[in-house]
């Protein structure tokens, strides 16, 4: 059996993979492309410029337009919607519609909504009832209206506390080479201070620093990695979180005392966000400024990673 189409279930198109399943009151156009192993469940609708991949899962009462993409094992939930038209108006069609992806992987929860031409990236998930206007980055997990980014899948949180870093020089965490130092504060009635040492608590001679303050607390920065730049990373006010990625081994670091600083290497996806409204983060680097040392698609870092990873075998 190629594909499977319940008797009071309609699929008029004859791109179906084989052992998809398409259930009762479900309707499929002509155009529409669904790879194998798919599960179209009851009442979903699928119109003609629709092309979606292998295993993906479309629950009871989704509605796929015209303009949307759903690579493979991407999960819809039930009564999701996605949209095609950012102004629609009755009988009045577009010459074109948005396109809207879905990433290899990504979850969309139940009732969520999908504004047209955003990208979902790969394992990312959608909260249930969240209102998509922005594009959501790889493995970022989204919730509320409109969607705000709130972790990031099988990020481990760690908070590294001011004291252990004082007692602990060099510290480790779940992503290799990304490490915690301990920096110098003294602190008196006079005030505080707080002071590092470059080429020793700093583990690079530094050549350039720049500072991030007034962050909305929404809002995410960083999201790239460095081909050659290394960069270390102390919030001397308020607090924001930091997650790390090489690729494999991803964790988010809570920086909140201007005692510990964090040092990114190159090669490691990087991202700041959960600001403080009174954080201000100071960025140590070891190049100068060099458009072409950022990485700034994620896919094009887990290529570089793989390729850096094949030149050094372990």
């Amino acid at each position: 059996m190629k594909h499977f189409i319940h008797e009071k279930g309609i699929c008029e198109s004859s791109d179906i993979g084989a052992g998809t399943r398409i259930w009762a009151f479900a309707h499929v156009l002509p155009g529409a492309k669904i790879g194998a192993d798919c599960n179209v469940c009851d009442n979903v609708f699928v119109e003609n410029d629709v092309v979606i991949g292998d295993r993906v899962t479309l629950k009871c009462g989704v509605q796929v337009w015209d303009g949307v993409r759903l690579e493979d094992d991407v999960f819809v939930g039930p009564n999701a919607t996605f949209t095609n038209d950012p102004f629609p108006r009755s009988r009045r069609q577009p010459e074109k519609y948005a396109t809207t992806l879905v990433r290899a992987g990504a979850s969309i929860g139940a009732n969520a909504t999908i504004l047209c031409g955003v990208t979902i990236g790969p394992g990312a998930m959608v909260g249930a009832g969240a209102v998509v206007i922005k594009s959501v980055p790889p493995g970022a997990i989204v919730v509320g209206n409109p969607a705000r980014i709130v972790g990031y899948v099988d990020a481990e949180i760690a908070r590294v506390p001011a004291s252990g870093a004082e007692g602990q020089a060099v510290g480790a965490t779940a992503v290799p080479g990304v490490t915690t130092h301990a920096l110098t504060v003294a602190r008196d009635i006079r005030g505080s201070l707080m002071a590092a040492e470059f080429e020793r608590q700093v583990p690079f001679a530094v050549k350039r620093t720049f500072f991030v303050f007034d962050v909305p607390s929404r809002e995410t920065r960083g999201e790239h990695a460095h081909r050659v730049c290394h960069q270390f990373l102390v919030c001397i006010r308020g607090s924001c979180a930091v997650v790390a990625d090489n690729g494999e081994v991803r964790q988010e670091v809570l920086l909140d005392s201007p005692a510990v600083g964090l040092h990114l290497p190159p090669l490691v996806w990087g991202i700041q966000y959960k600001y403080s409204p009174d954080a201000v983060l100071a960025v140590f680097a070891s190049e100068h400024y060099d458009a072409a040392d950022y990485v700034r698609n994620y896919d094009e870092f887990l290529q570089l990673v793989r390729g850096a990873k094949g030149r050094n075998p372990a």
